[in-house]
């Protein structure tokens, strides 16, 4: 196979509910089946398993063909794909597997950073060599400042955030519980821990039982619940105001009320007392004596935008302000460390990646997850700058019992990374219908030749605007891609949390020294207008460079109707037509920020395209009419509902709208209008009448991830 087939399984009769099955496996631990895109946090990650077999359906005539394909060591030399959208670089590291060479483009630089470390080949000894060389420079001045009187690390500092009320000016603890620290499975597990609103004593209670706590130390017997419900607080006078207006602008403060700490018996909660005061206090002296270049720290101020107005309200105005005194000392420390390496650039590179990457566990937007689990809840749990009223301060260099910081995140994202990179798995499903991990079948990422700015080499990963690359006309065989929804999750605006040090660290030779990582092109927004006129120029840069023959497949999602509407009219103005849409599972319904909204969705559409007046069975599959365009859809999702695949209402809207609209990619079909009213009046009949339209219930629910 080394050519894009004429009649394609993705355009006929595609494995969607084989496929989903394995999907539906990934999607609960990603990190662990395809860990090589996984170094470093970005927003929307992709499934490998869906495109691995994206790019084998096309070039396969059948699902049978498709699945053979996918499930052994199939290999696609002379093949080229291009992922302009390219995020976290899921379709560079699967075409990678598969022999085909691959090209990368996507406009902001940290996904740049996480692709590059997708597929660089690392040394492994040079590896942790570099890593003792960090540990040298920095450790022990971190670990000095975490510890107890005795001498115990601190494992996690407990903060809690404050503001006066605008009354009475009473300062209010923003608690909206006093319990602090539970079990993950509290159910099962109902022991946890209150801290006294009084004197801050640490207070063991059993939440299947107390509805109060008991203070010992200062004999207060208090409510569970806080003076925080919702948005509004309440101060002890009775003043009822809203959290937002008691901070007027500014942000607010924080105080330690209680650690964990490593004792030689165990691990055990107490309460934060003048020693700890102390030590904090030494690590604001330092940092604010620090001299010139000794340390790394962020730079730049926060600008007005969808994901970061809720922080600037919250008086978060520099991406300094995100962190205390002792994370901004002791990371700094630490990025001066890995600034300062002297090794191979390679190993730097990774290094420079796992700092950043460890930004994300140790921020005042963290907060702790409890027993029974990683114990930090990272700053983008819900995709978005949420500020946190209860912060988690943790140990950035860490213990063997730490979660998040740097040496953990060693052994559990480079380390893993290495090691599948060296000898990549895959999701296969055994006679018995399990889905089962399979070494094998892939090209190690590790052999491949990666110049990342000479398009002739088997990985191209380009910074820049998709709308305009450097590839020559009719030279890719395949597009496979993931582009961004019109929605509220804006990646620059996020990725800014990471550039602002990563600028100091300068990862790589050509990171570029910008202020923010928001360009002009940027494909993402909520307007339609917007969203319709930067996608639809990636689409032409895309039928410019695709050959005659080649196809365009991307998988999408969408609630609102501006978007499949922009997404089918840049294709039509580009000159695609599109020849089939594929229902495929994309994630689990309790992945955050899924389980909280009212209509969670689990399935994306592989979007299928061809250029106008290639021959080939352009309109064979979803029909000429709407009625035929939801037939088509609703089959499609038949048939994972057949297979145990669950989903819900906004799945069958998305589904069947994006297919119906699919049709104003016809030549000569200009009447958006009446097209939309159909797709509209279908999608809601068949998301009425459906009869899946049960979600997956909750990972404790359910009994947790199946099974691998």
């Amino acid at each position: 196979m080394t050519a894009v087939s004429p009649s394609s399984c993705l355009e006929q009769d595609y494995p969607g509910a084989e496929i989903s099955l394995l999907a539906e496996v990934e999607s609960w631990r990603k990190e662990i089946h395809r860990p090589a895109t996984h170094t470093h946090k970005w927003w929307a990650q992709r499934l490998g398993t869906v495109f691995r077999s994206i790019v084998v359906s096309a070039v396969t005539n059948s699902a049978s063909e498709a699945l053979a394909a996918y499930k052994s060591a199939t290999r696609l030399p002379g093949i080229r794909i291009l992922d302009p959208f390219a995020g976290s670089g899921t379709t560079i590291v699967e075409a990678l597997k598969l022999g085909a060479s691959a090209i990368g483009v996507d406009i902001n630089p940290v996904a740049t950073l996480v692709q590059r470390q997708a597929v660089t080949a690392w040394d492994v000894d040079r590896l942790r060599r570099a890593l003792k060389r960090v540990e040298k420079d920095c450790r022990s001045e971190i670990d000095e400042l975490h510890l107890d009187v005795s001498g115990h690390p601190v494992l996690y500092y407990f903060w809690v955030a404050a503001a006066s009320c605008p009354e009475c000016a009473v300062e209010v603890e923003l608690f909206s519980s006093y319990v602090f620290a539970r079990h993950a499975y509290a159910k099962r597990f109902p022991e946890a821990q209150a801290t006294c609103p009084d004197c801050h004593a640490v207070v063991p209670i059993n939440l299947a039982r107390d509805e109060h706590l008991f203070c010992k130390r200062c004999s207060a017997q208090v409510a569970l619940a806080g003076p925080v419900q919702g948005q509004f607080m309440t101060c002890s006078n009775g003043h009822r105001s809203r959290v937002i207006q008691a901070l007027g602008g500014h942000r607010p403060k924080y105080r330690p009320y209680a650690k964990l700490v490593l004792t030689p018996s165990g691990k055990a909660y107490v309460p934060i007392d003048e020693f700890d005061l102390d030590l904090y206090r030494e690590a604001s002296r330092r940092l604010a004596n620090a001299r010139a270049g000794q340390l790394v720290l962020p730079q730049g101020e926060l600008s007005d935008g969808y994901n970061t107005v809720q922080a600037i309200k919250w008086g978060f105005r520099s991406w300094r302000d995100f962190f205390n005194d002792r994370q901004l000392y002791c990371l700094g420390l630490l990025g001066a460390a890995v600034r300062d390496l002297d090794c191979e650039i390679e190993e730097r590179e990774a290094l420079a990646a796992l700092f950043s990457g460890c930004l994300e566990f140790n921020n005042l937007f963290c907060s702790y997850k409890g027993e029974g689990t990683g114990a930090v809840r990272h700053m983008f749990s819900h995709h978005i700058l949420k500020p946190e009223r209860t912060p988690l301060e943790a140990h950035p260099w860490g213990t063997r019992a730490s979660s998040g910081s740097f040496s953990t995140l060693f052994e559990s994202r480079l380390l893993r990374a290495f090691r599948y990179k060296m000898e990549p798995s895959d999701l296969i499903l055994n006679e018995a219908g399990r889905a089962i991990r399979t070494a094998g079948l892939s090209v190690p990422l590790q052999s491949h030749s990666a110049d990342f700015a000479a398009v002739g080499s088997d990985a191209v990963l380009l910074t820049g605007d998709a709308a305009s690359t450097p590839l020559q006309d009719s030279t890719i065989d395949l597009v496979v891609t993931d582009p961004p929804y019109m929605d509220n999750v804006h990646y620059s605006e996020l990725a800014d949390f990471f550039h602002a040090w990563l600028t100091e660290v300068r990862p790589y030779r050509d990171y570029p020294i910008v202020p923010t990582t928001r360009a002009v092109g940027e494909v993402q927004g909520t307007d339609h207008e917007h969203f319709a006129k930067g996608v639809g120029a990636v689409w032409r840069e895309c039928a410019r460079v695709l050959k005659p023959e080649g196809l365009l497949a991307f998988t999408f999602h969408q609630a609102r109707m501006e978007g499949w509407l922009a997404v089918m009219n840049g294709l039509r103005d580009a000159g695609f037509v599109v020849t089939a849409t594929q229902p495929v599972k994309a994630e689990m319904s309790v992945a955050a920020p899924k389980s909280g909204a009212k209509e969670p969705s689990t399935l994306d559409t592989i979007v299928v395209c061809r250029k106008v007046g290639v021959d080939g069975p352009a309109h064979s599959s979803i029909g000429s009419s709407p009625d035929e365009a939801a037939e088509w859809a609703v089959n499609r999702l038949h048939h994972l509902e057949t297979a145990g695949i669950q989903f819900g209402p906004s799945d069958v809207r998305s589904v069947v709208r994006g297919t119906v609209l699919s049709l104003l990619t016809r030549p000569g079909a200009r009447d958006d209008t009446a097209i939309a009213v159909a797709a509209d009046r279908l999608a809601e009949a068949a998301a009425t009448s459906y009869r899946s339209l049960g979600l997956v219930g909750g990972a404790e629910s359910s009994g947790g991830p199946p099974k691998d």
